[in-house]
């Protein structure tokens, strides 16, 4: 029955194991009233493991919430500067649930929150390649050989070093040449930190409006903008099989 104690705090929905394992590094994790180490086992049916002080178990009720973010919130549970965070659009869900990933304060649409780890290490981990794609608005007009350094991949900065990004799906919305804007369609299967953004500046464009369209099959076009609903075991099940 036991198991290993990182796998244990992501079952119950805390978060992801490689969260899981910083957490215990950090000093946050006790089971049985003792500070954990990471290697520990623990078997669920008599030990007892806290969190942050909390005492976690896995019998809570899964959830799988799709919401559509406004620009403004940050994707966090608690915010150190006191800014709006995107838990405070989701008042009305009993369950504790953390964001499956993020998205900038400054971008808005589809992010997942739920509290089963196994699933948001699914969603999360490179090696799955869950598709993500924006709409971007972009200054200038954006010309086809630039799309294709976007197909082909551009170098952006990524932890200090140069990284080039893999190839990605392009295409023209619109170029309203009156304004000089082009907006265009990315779709990426990487998490780089702001990796849109950067790739537009890659081309010489500065992004002027982002918003995450949708998230392997899942899309926000019905979900009002700072609204959430449930995800169905159906959607659930397809998302993970991709």
């Amino acid at each position: 029955m036991e198991e290993r104690l990182q796998k244990y705090i992501s079952e119950c929905g805390i978060c992801s194991r490689r969260k899981a394992e910083e957490l215990i590094q950090d000093g946050k994790v006790r089971v049985n009233g003792k500070n954990a180490t990471i290697g520990d086992k623990v078997n669920p049916l008599i030990d007892k493991v806290e969190v942050d002080g909390q005492l976690i178990n896995n019998k809570t009720k899964k959830v799988y919430i799709l919401l559509n973010k406004p620009i403004g919130y940050v994707t966090t549970v608690k915010d150190q500067f006191d800014r709006d965070t995107v838990m405070d659009l989701i008042k009305g869900v009993k369950e504790r649930v953390v964001p499956v990933g993020r998205l900038d304060m400054y971008t808005s649409g589809a992010l997942l929150l739920s509290n089963d780890g196994e699933f948001i290490n699914k969603i999360t981990h490179p090696k799955n390649e869950i598709t993500k794609t924006y709409n971007v608005t972009i200054s200038g007009n954006i010309e086809e050989n630039d799309i294709q350094k976007l197909k082909n991949g551009v170098i952006i900065e990524e932890d200090g070093k140069d990284y080039k990004t893999k190839p990605a799906k392009v295409k023209i919305l619109k170029i309203d040449e009156e304004k000089k804007q082009s907006r265009i369609q990315i779709t990426i299967h990487e998490g780089k930190n702001r990796e849109v953004r950067k790739m537009c500046e890659a081309i010489g464009k500065k992004v002027i409006a982002l918003h995450r369209v949708s998230i392997g099959n899942l899309n926000v076009k019905n979900l009002p903008l700072g609204k959430y609903r449930f995800l169905t075991k159906n959607e659930v099940d397809k998302l993970c099989k991709l």
